[in-house]
């Protein structure tokens, strides 16, 4: 009877935990890629004001004030605006892109001083953004199917237990040929975010911090610092005054907006 037991006990363990050991590191890293996705589902749209500082490799500074607004849609990418409202050279400059979460995303850039609308191409997406450290393929919002994964590991990042996964972009074209992110276990945020160029050489790293939960579920982050590793430059963004369902319908976010964007 105890043998029977024993082998009873041994065949339900083993049961139980093969699909776990059958679970390949690409099927992990999706499967935390679509949790941290799923726990940013439902927020309807958001705005906010940012301070872009600039820093050369001498480290001075330029300071950029703009505001942003996003409308999450259903089935597919997010839409956002960004507007610039200081200094006086770049005041009134608006960027708009519709995030896809299949093919390549659409990206417009309005110039007032050339009062023209021009459109950011899919071979340029790898290009700073306003002369920052960001690139404009990082300003969409990152969807889930634009990457294949794998599990890299379990590691803990500034006291917090975080996984770490490797996703690689499916866009040849863009910038980057892998990425290594951090996403913290307890809530699914990212936390860091190291880029490799396309040589395969390391190129950046982002590292968000200090953040605030909204809704009583959504969190983001109050900073976002991106270091270039090849260049020495690095752009901070301080993010402040979020509000959450503002009501925003797609006309808000259609080319049109660009120009009368204030």
């Amino acid at each position: 009877m105890l043998r029977t037991t024993t082998f009873f006990l041994l065949l339900t363990t083993l049961f139980v935990l093969s699909p776990l050991a059958a679970q390949s590191a690409a099927e992990r890293g999706l499967e935390i890629a679509r949790e941290a996705e799923l726990r940013d589902t439902g927020f309807g749209d958001f705005k906010a004001d940012l301070r872009m500082v600039l820093r050369n490799r001498q480290g001075q500074e330029s300071t950029r004030s703009l505001r942003t607004r996003v409308l999450e849609q259903e089935n597919d990418g997010d839409k956002s605006l960004v507007i610039f409202d200081h200094p006086r050279d770049v005041k009134g400059t608006a960027f708009l892109t519709f995030s896809h979460t299949t093919g390549n995303d659409d990206q417009w850039l309005y110039l007032p001083a050339l009062k023209r609308v021009k459109r950011i191409s899919s071979s340029n997406k790898s290009g700073p953004f306003m002369g920052s450290e960001f690139a404009y393929e990082d300003i969409s919002s990152q969807e889930v199917e634009e990457y294949t994964y794998s599990f890299l590991r379990e590691e803990e990042l500034d006291g917090q237990a975080s996984f770490v996964i490797e996703r690689v972009p499916v866009d040849k074209k863009s910038g980057y040929t892998r990425q290594e992110v951090w996403i913290d276990q307890a809530e699914y945020r990212t936390l860091k975010v190291v880029f490799y160029d396309r040589k395969g050489a390391l190129l950046k790293t982002l590292v968000q911090s200090d953040f605030e939960q909204f809704l009583e579920q959504y969190w983001r982050p109050g900073k976002m610092s991106v270091e270039n590793h090849q260049t020495g430059k690095s752009t901070d963004l301080l993010w402040s005054n979020f509000e959450f369902r503002n009501g925003y319908q797609d006309g808000d976010f259609d080319r049109a907006s660009l120009a009368r964007a204030r």
